[in-house]
């Protein structure tokens, strides 16, 4: 099959779309042809030598993609050959095949466009975990939600609401707002012009007092302290990226006054099975998510797809100030 394969760490011109070795579906595995995988920000660290794959995954860069079930490793009764699917993976997603286990599998609903579908999986065991699992979103609480604009902003946009949340959000640019604004949000902050501190603090927090319950943040450091100011009593700050930087000064005072909580987490490095797998979260999102992404209450938002021999220009496309919501690769049609 072919692939793109890191010809070495830095810029985008080190992918390399070419012929590698074919996948094998291993017990409890099942063998995918790909269609389309979604791009990442993870990808990209990877790609400049920042986040290596876990030891038993594929070097080839990708955590989604969607695809039809080309076999069934020894074990698996659950899925069929030519199922429509979309997976969570620990890799391989910019390739023609990949083997997953089948815990990790999503079924495609029959309205869902296929290529589309790509942009879900990550996306959706991010949110519902580190929303859900870890922070315990309930309705009437305020979340703030920052990077908006992006793929993990805008689906946890449309989970947040669905769960009867009041949603806050920052994003660097009135366009990117106003898409926040399409998709349910209610407090919409230009992160270049207003202070988010200022106007999250003086919000009503679910239960009592002002400021967030819940803040999902993929900035890391250098937010790490105004985080803890927007924090409501009671509040939980979830840390799901570095964008921001690795190392900041957490304020336990701060902290410690309101009873808050930190959280930082990740899903690709999460073992496959067993408590906090990734099987575990699938599960949860199958049963609690999926629902609403079949009824089409909670969809993918695409900013753009591109053939998989241009993923250096998607790769770009992640800090694009017009990209909004998911770019995907197409495998193939």
């Amino acid at each position: 099959m072919r692939a793109v394969e890191l010809n070495g760490f830095g810029g985008p011109e080190v992918m390399v779309w070419t012929e590698t070795v074919d996948p094998e579906a291993g017990p409890g595995e099942v063998l995918v042809d790909v269609v389309a995988a979604g791009v990442n920000r993870a990808d990209v660290l990877q790609r400049r030598g920042f986040y290596p794959p876990p030891a038993d995954a594929s070097s080839v860069p990708g955590l989604e993609c969607s695809g039809i079930v080309a076999a069934l490793g020894p074990g698996v009764r659950d899925w069929a050959v030519g199922d429509r699917v979309c997976a969570l993976l620990s890799g391989g997603g910019y390739a023609e095949r990949v083997a997953v286990p089948a815990t990790q599998l999503l079924p495609v609903p029959e309205d869902l466009d296929l290529i589309a579908a790509a942009g879900l999986p990550e996306v959706a065991a991010t949110v519902w975990s580190n929303l859900v699992m870890v922070a315990g979103l309930r309705a009437g609480q305020l979340v703030l939600i920052h990077g908006g604009g992006g793929g993990i902003g805008t689906h946890a946009i449309q989970v947040a609401k669905r769960l009867g949340a009041r949603v806050a959000v920052t994003a660097g640019s009135d366009a990117k707002l106003a898409r926040c604004a399409e998709l349910g949000a209610d407090i919409l902050i230009n992160y270049r012009t207003q202070d988010f501190v200022t106007v999250v603090a003086a919000e009503p927090a679910g239960a009592g007092g002002t400021g967030a319950d819940v803040i999902l943040d993929n900035m890391g450091a250098a937010y790490l302290e105004r985080n803890v100011q927007a924090l409501a009593a009671h509040g939980r700050l979830v840390v799901i990226g570095m964008q921001g930087g690795v190392t900041g000064e957490l304020n336990l005072g701060a902290l410690l006054g309101k009873w808050g909580t930190v959280h930082a987490t990740n899903v690709r490095n999460r073992p496959r099975a067993g408590a906090g797998s990734k099987a575990e979260i699938v599960a949860a999102v199958r049963e609690h998510l999926w629902p609403l992404v079949t009824a089409g209450e909670v969809v993918p938002v695409i900013s753009a797809e591109l053939p998989v021999t241009a993923a250096g220009r998607a790769h770009e496309l992640l800090d694009d100030a017009d990209t909004v919501g998911k770019v995907l690769l197409r495998i193939r049609d």
